[in-house]
């Protein structure tokens, strides 16, 4: 009993499972980010107006970059495809979201790899406002959850394993009902 007593109120074992950070939504209320859709081929669908709102209903993994999409860019897009794809049937919960936030054009090409994939041209100083970074890092440097109800809820890491990343998903698209 003394055993039990001490590992409960003494070691307290730490107990995390999740790879990416979990965030408070309350500190992270979505802001209005008028942002605007780019070249997707469903844009009859979205409101051009509404930005992040507008896939509400929906797990987002947004992504944040310039138009021009160096090879870090590239291999975030590419692993946003290849996770949203590992769900099998789930992968309808889930839509992916590229915010562009300079006005670099973005190339056809890309958009046409990536097809499926929304592109916002998003405000940067709303964004770099309302995304939390670690330490020395940017916004682009990370990928971001956001949960159906519209919550900022995950960030994961700079050069995030996707391995890791696919099992957080896939727990959070068990663990909820909605979306």
């Amino acid at each position: 009993m003394i055993a039990s007593y001490l590992a409960y109120y003494v070691i307290k074992p730490e107990g995390r499972t999740n790879y990416g950070t979990i965030l408070d939504p309350r500190l992270y209320p979505m802001p209005e980010l008028h942002a605007r859709l780019l070249g997707t081929t469903d844009a009859d669908k979205v409101d051009k107006q509404k930005g992040l709102m507008a896939y509400r209903g929906k797990w987002i993994m947004l992504t944040i970059s310039s138009g021009s999409c160096d090879t870090g860019c590239q291999k975030k897009l590419y692993d946003l495809r290849q996770l949203r794809l590992a769900q099998g049937k789930e992968m309808d919960r889930i839509e992916r979201v590229w915010a562009v936030i300079d006005e670099q054009p973005v190339d056809t090409l890309l958009l046409r790899e990536y097809d499926g994939m929304h592109v916002l041209k998003g405000d940067a100083d709303a964004l770099r406002k309302w995304l939390p970074t670690e330490d020395g890092n940017q916004i682009s440097d990370h990928i971001y959850m956001i949960d159906p109800l519209g919550n900022l809820m995950m960030r994961f890491p700079k050069n995030a394993d996707p391995n890791k990343i696919k099992k957080d998903i896939s727990k959070l698209l068990r663990a909820s009902a909605i979306g």
